[in-house]
């Protein structure tokens, strides 16, 4: 079979999609000074890019599949399917202003916007009405003003970088986070499609995994039916009988955020010998 062709950006992104690749079962090797990290899988050949370059590769069929932000998507106006939102290195695309402009000022004339998004910033900019003039960056986007730009269009995922110096944020133009994304010639293609989905698959099974635990507990006979029909589970909680026909031993598969309330309500109820542990994936 031919192999299924990734792109994996450099950086930030590139940390959180290995732990995703490893958590997945295929851990990925990148030595010093390469672009061409090995995968544990023979059928994925992966190559570094920037999350700029990710979306127009992969329209020009070059690529299979990859890696980059939605911001970067609209941006380059890529045709890409967006397969999975995978939900981490969230920023949000906003314009922002020296503390101490007003908008008066801002409209009184051409103002010139420093910005690596010249695509939405040109959008945005139409559509609220300013005359003005792109200044295109190549990174410290937030540098610029008040002596080289009015304003700046650029990403952030807290805010402080633009605090820092001395921006106010006036407007937010999209929230983006890191998405799993393909060509459609790949998809067009059986094998590859397969290969897509099972990939996919397994890196729903991380996200979900990441997000519950599992409790176990036993439950004395007597407290069983008003515990049981209470318990939060995917499905149904899975239950057997205790050794000497004492109770039972009760699994549920919950969300991390309800523990601090169901721990103490079960114990509470009668629950005893309450285990929590980490779970790797979840398939329903």
């Amino acid at each position: 079979m031919e192999k299924l062709r990734i792109l994996i950006p450099k950086g930030r992104i590139f940390d959180n999609v290995s732990r995703l690749f490893s958590e997945a079962g295929f851990p990925i090797y990148l030595a010093d000074r390469t672009y061409r990290p090995v995968i544990a899988a023979d059928w994925l050949d992966a190559k570094i890019m920037k999350p700029q370059n990710v979306g127009e590769l992969l329209e020009l069929g070059s690529h299979d599949a990859g890696f980059t932000g939605a911001d970067w998507i609209k941006e380059s106006g890529a045709d890409v399917e967006n397969i999975l939102d995978l939900g981490f290195d969230r920023v949000s695309v906003v314009a922002a202003v020296p503390r101490d402009f007003d908008e008066a000022k801002l409209r009184s004339g051409k103002i010139v916007v420093a910005t690596e998004y010249v695509n939405l910033a040109e959008s945005w900019l139409g559509k609220s009405g300013y005359q003005y003039r792109i200044l295109r960056t190549y990174g410290a986007t937030e540098v610029f003003p008040p002596d080289d730009a009015d304003m700046i269009i650029d990403n952030t995922s807290s805010g402080q970088t633009l605090r820092d110096n001395g921006l106010r944020i006036i407007d937010t133009l999209l929230e983006s986070s890191t998405c799993f994304v393909v060509s459609h010639s790949a998809l067009a293609n059986a094998e590859k499609r397969g290969r897509i989905e099972e990939l996919a698959m397994l890196f729903r099974a991380v996200l979900d995994g990441r997000e519950r635990v599992m409790l176990e507990m036993n439950i004395p006979r007597d407290r069983f039916e008003s515990i049981a029909k209470g318990l939060p589970a995917m499905r149904s909680p899975t239950v057997a009988p205790l050794y000497g026909d004492e109770g039972f031993a009760v699994k549920i598969a919950v969300k991390k955020n309800e523990i601090p309330d169901i721990i103490p309500r079960l114990k509470k109820l009668g629950a005893l010998d309450i285990v929590e542990y980490d779970l790797r994936k979840v398939v329903p």
